[in-house]
């Protein structure tokens, strides 16, 4: 499952979005006061700016024949955006996140990361942090890769492939075919893998094209120090590309164009 081969940076790589979410105890004051002072400090990176308010759906409460609803209270939602729309914090009186839908490397995206989570902790100053989660969504195009024709088989390893690892089975005669799993994996970490040929949307729209689906969502739970949040990211971005590499074959990795750090 596990790859032990030196990260390189992937110049093709096919990551629709990475998202990076820290998840604290719940501060009040940002769901009851706009975050001006937060967005004063990252507005130069982050100029675009709106809010939202989300309401839960009710939870329910009791047993069927006799139960209740019990109704969750809204929460405000503070979105800033990069000039270029790019890059995207949100934050929450429960978490913050850096969300990129033009991933190069970890390097350009913690960088990115630094200001806002930065600002957050000296603003706000959680106790700690309850989930520390990095999300890596891949949506591999065949077609953009110069691989059409070349069957999935020849591109993951079986164990992501469900019944397609099976040679009798023909890709287009599997209408859903997918796997998920959640497991420890090492560092303290856990991980959430969603594999498989799917149909996606791409800016909007429906795209024609069948692509293999790899959704990594890898997290820390627990009492997590604020001080070691980033040497927590850093364990979870090195776990999530072991993961990966060791998920593909040497034919997409190839074609992902590996270069060197």
């Amino acid at each position: 499952m596990f790859s032990n081969e030196e990260r390189c940076i992937l110049g093709n790589n096919q990551l629709a979005e990475v998202i990076c979410q820290l998840r604290f105890p719940e501060i009040l004051m940002i769901n009851e006061k706009a975050p001006a002072e937060f967005q004063e400090a990252i507005r130069k990176d982050f100029p675009q700016y709106s809010s939202r308010k989300e309401t839960p759906m009710p939870k329910i409460i009791g047993v069927p024949g006799n139960f209740s609803l019990d109704n969750q209270k809204a929460t405000m939602n503070y979105q800033f955006v990069s000039a270029d729309g790019v890059w995207r914090v949100n934050l929450t009186s429960s978490f913050i996140s850096l969300a990129c839908n033009r991933y190069t490397c970890w390097e350009d995206f913690a960088k990115h990361l630094d200001k806002p989570l930065a600002s957050f902790i000296q603003i706000y100053q959680p106790a700690f942090f309850t989930r520390v989660g990095l999300r890596y969504l891949n949506f591999i195009s065949r077609k953009n890769l110069s691989l059409e024709g070349t069957p999935f088989s020849e591109l993951f390893h079986s164990q992501y492939l469900g019944l397609l690892a099976d040679g009798d089975v023909p890709e287009h005669t599997a209408a859903r075919n997918s796997i998920d799993a959640e497991l420890s994996i090492p560092g303290g970490c856990r991980i959430k893998i969603h594999a498989g040929p799917g149909m996606v949307k791409i800016k909007g729209t429906q795209d024609n094209e069948v692509r293999f689906i790899f959704d990594q969502d890898l997290f820390m739970n627990g009492n997590i120090p604020v001080n070691l949040s980033a040497g927590a990211l850093e364990t979870l971005h090195n776990q999530a590309y072991s993961v990966f590499r060791g998920a593909i074959t040497d034919t997409l990795y190839e074609a992902m164009d590996p270069k060197e750090l």
